[in-house]
């Protein structure tokens, strides 16, 4: 298991934030979660946690989501609907799955979230995709302009 702490990537870190249900780790287009042991996950703490991304990141850049799930929690998966009602955006997610409990709750998720759900075993693998998905994202942009 890997802490986001402990990996040489921290030294990007913009901003840590810290909520009763959790760490947020934002990183220039990245969003980094490692939500506390036994939590129930639903759409007021995810709006805490999109409120400091638009205010940290932007609005207008691509973001990419990465729950790298530590500890044994649940996400209540129906919330995703909220997350899209509200007109919300999330170019891509991946979860960092270190146990059987961690896949669980992906299995639900995935009938919820509208895109893909990347899945990997190691943080620093779920980074190095997002990194490039959001490069690709910036460079397409640049292009139509």
């Amino acid at each position: 298991m890997q802490c986001v702490k402990e990996i040489d990537f921290f030294r990007n870190i913009r901003e840590i934030r810290e909520y009763e249900f959790g760490v947020f780790y934002f990183f220039d287009g990245l969003v980094i979660s490692e939500i506390k042991k036994d939590v129930v996950f639903n759409w007021a703490m995810a709006q805490k946690a999109i409120d400091a991304a638009y205010e940290i990141i932007g609005k207008d850049k691509p973001i990419a989501y990465i729950s790298n799930r530590i500890n044994n929690y649940s996400v209540v998966p129906t919330d995703w609907i909220k997350f899209y009602t509200n007109r919300n955006q999330l170019e891509f997610y991946s979860v960092v799955a270190y146990n059987k409990g961690g896949l669980a709750s992906l299995i639900l998720e995935r009938m919820f979230f509208r895109n893909s759900i990347r899945q990997f075993s190691d943080l620093d693998s779920a980074i190095k995709w997002s990194l490039t998905k959001i490069s690709e994202m910036e460079n397409k942009k640049e292009v139509l302009k």
